[in-house]
């Protein structure tokens, strides 16, 4: 089973989600020849669609082939005519228009162009039910075609109390944004709501890549220095999964993420997996990830998207408030119990390419 991805050593989302994929499928009794696709995907030279071309051309008649939306959506002219010969699956991790800051015509234009491939192919994937059902509504596809498989988190011991290293953390709260620096995260927003709270006590570090926004992440830089606050927000830049970013989830006592657009948010159930509470956009799939403990209570708080006001009121009310860093932590610890690992995830992808090989066969 060729599997159509784009650049896995770039920390994001979707690449982690898509290396899971490709490692746990194996586990559950699937075949995976994992390949990747070069090209500045979504927006493909010459030279990366003929490499598309290739390994779809190269797969065998009837193979089952998943593909990456960030790929097959931005290249209906190389993936719709091999959909009659290939049994192809599209995993969507964020609809091409929904990235902000975009041309107005090029957002038309990755949208016509995504729809024409979703409706040719035979199952879409998506990683939320908030997902799900936009693209259902967005594109006039068929329920039935679109499949659901949630990221999953690994599990993690739980962060170090606020305090307990002796860094006066209970004074001084420490937040934490794990996001690409581009619009769509809202860190810009992020930065203008903890200015308006600079009298409080407390820091943040930005952790994502720097490169894919430059002119953004200039206006960041310039935003911070503007509003005095370089000693307390720090940009650190992209980190791979692994021991350095644990470090940094370890090292919070609140993850925010302040954006206009998300599937489902994968940072949000890794700082929960360490019972880390969740401040969030209640915007698309992030409600979903952010969830609920076991008791009903929020993990956290959930805010407008683009609504400054209300970012900085709940920022506010958690940083001044003892009482409620505690509850939202506890919280967070319930909501850890009931987190789903990523073999739910393979299976939920799994379910899907069954599913999409049943009906093949009953076609024929």
């Amino acid at each position: 089973m060729p599997a159509g991805v784009h650049d896995p050593a770039t920390p994001s989302g979707g690449n982690a989600y898509d290396r899971r994929v490709c490692a746990d499928l194996p586990r559950i009794g699937w075949q995976v020849d994992e390949q990747t696709v070069p090209g500045d995907w979504p927006r493909p030279d010459a030279a990366a669609r003929t490499a598309l071309a290739r390994i779809l051309r190269e797969s065998p008649d009837g193979s089952l082939v998943l593909l990456d939306g960030l790929v097959a959506c931005a290249a209906p002219d190389v993936v719709v005519p091999e959909a009659v010969r290939l049994r192809l699956a599209v995993l969507v991790h964020l609809p091409l228009a929904d990235e902000t800051g975009l041309d107005p015509a090029e957002a038309a234009a990755l949208d016509t162009a995504e729809r024409r491939t979703l409706r040719a192919v035979p199952a879409v994937v998506a990683t939320s039910d908030w997902a799900a059902a936009r693209l259902v509504h967005h594109h006039g596809l068929d329920r039935r075609r679109v499949h659901v498989a949630a990221p999953g988190a690994d599990p993690a011991p739980l962060a170090p109390a606020p305090g307990t290293a002796g860094d006066g953390s209970d004074a001084s709260p420490r937040l934490l944004c794990v996001a690409s620096v581009t619009p769509r995260k809202g860190q810009y927003e992020l930065v203008e709501a903890l200015s308006a709270v600079a009298e409080l006590p407390w820091s943040c570090v930005c952790v994502g890549g720097l490169g894919q926004d430059p002119e953004y992440v200039s206006r960041l830089r310039a935003l911070i220095a503007e509003r005095g606050l370089g000693d307390r927000v720090r940009l650190a830049g992209p980190q791979a999964p692994g021991p350095e970013l644990d470090a940094y989830y370890d090292n919070a006592d609140l993850l925010v993420l302040a954006s206009h657009a998300e599937t489902y948010g994968m940072v949000v159930t890794e700082a929960l997996a360490r019972g880390v509470p969740v401040l969030a956009t209640a915007v698309g799939g992030l409600p979903e990830a952010v969830g609920l403990a076991p008791d009903g209570s929020v993990p956290g708080a959930l805010v407008p998207p683009a609504d400054r006001p209300a970012l900085t009121a709940a920022l506010r009310h958690w940083i001044g408030d003892p009482g409620e860093r505690r509850r939202s932590r506890a919280a967070a610890h319930g909501r850890r119990t009931a987190l789903t690992g990523w073999d739910s995830t393979a299976r939920g992808v799994a379910a899907a390419l069954d599913r999409l090989r049943e009906d093949s066969r009953e076609a024929a």
